[in-house]
């Protein structure tokens, strides 16, 4: 068995308790219009062109089976539709002007390196987390993963939309310490101008995460003009859950512009960012509801 990744982050602060190593899985059910990893939504892989990076030395004209790339008066020219996303011309990139996202690992491939940190899970309360993308598209790898992890005695974190069937959350739920959980909106025509999909199962997942006594911390992305007025139904919604450890308030932000570039997508993100005092009041919203966990 595989699974399809495009990243893994080494000592990750943000992705749970402690130092943790984050893996980060290929494709995505929902396509968020701030969405800051759009090389995890595609399944597939996808070679990305960081045109600032080319030193136009055509190594990669060399090597290319497809002839996607060709170079002409010093000018670097990348004909997407001819690409195969087999790598072969990252390999010989002198200028790290490409990567490719996307590889197929084993759970013997990831092990070795994911138990590499353990001495710093065990001495700050760390651990691994799997995340997107969204990871429980490829539920059976994962649960797989996160068992072998839990027999070497590894904390777990799943950090997910929600997105996905309840079976799959069945298949990792005995080998998970927490759910991360983003919940975006609360209003369903909100969450699919945001998202482009319902969030029907993804709130009735939360429940059933809650009802089966399971941690999780719950993530809000705060964009402006988007899901900005939904703090105080969000706030509601999670008053009555009981396993909450914290809700994270997470302030929007546009670094991600040159990744939709790189690889050829159209740019969806926002413009306008919150200003500090928008996410002093959200939390004070917040803080009104959750009495149960800590907001931060």
């Amino acid at each position: 068995m595989t699974g399809k990744i495009f990243d893994i982050k080494r000592f990750a602060v943000h992705d749970g308790d402690g130092i943790r190593t984050t893996v980060f899985f290929k494709g995505c059910p929902l396509k968020c219009v701030w969405c800051h990893n759009p090389e995890g939504i595609c399944y597939e892989p996808q070679l990305a062109y960081y045109k600032n990076k080319c030193i136009s030395c055509k190594e990669c004209v060399n090597v290319c089976p497809q002839n996607a790339h060709t170079v002409k008066n010093s000018v670097h020219c990348f004909d997407r539709e001819k690409c195969l996303s087999c790598g072969k011309c990252v390999s010989a990139c002198l200028s790290e002007a490409l990567t490719l996202y996307g590889r197929e690992v084993t759970v013997d491939e990831l092990m070795p390196l994911l138990l590499e940190d353990e001495n710093f899970y065990r001495i700050s309360g760390g651990g691994v987390t799997l995340s997107g993308g969204e990871c429980l598209v490829q539920k059976d790898f994962c649960e797989e993963l996160l068992k072998r992890l839990k027999e070497n005695g590894i904390n777990t974190a799943v950090d997910t939309c929600g997105f996905v069937s309840k079976d799959a959350i069945d298949k990792v739920m005995p080998y998970t310490d927490m759910f991360l959980y983003d919940i975006k909106a609360i209003d369903e025509d909100i969450h699919i101008k945001c998202t482009g999909k319902s969030n029907k199962i993804i709130l009735e997942n939360l429940k059933y995460i809650d009802e089966c006594k399971k941690v999780s911390e719950i993530r809000i992305p705060y964009v402006p003009n988007f899901n900005s007025g939904q703090i105080d139904k969000i706030g509601e919604f999670l008053s009555v859950l009981k396993n909450i450890a914290k809700v994270r308030l997470l302030p929007y932000h546009n670094y991600a512009g040159s990744k939709y570039t790189s690889l050829g997508m159209a740019n969806t993100l926002p413009e306008r960012k919150p200003s500090i005092e928008e996410i002093s009041t959200a939390k004070k919203q917040l803080e009104k509801y959750v009495t149960q966990a800590k907001v931060i």
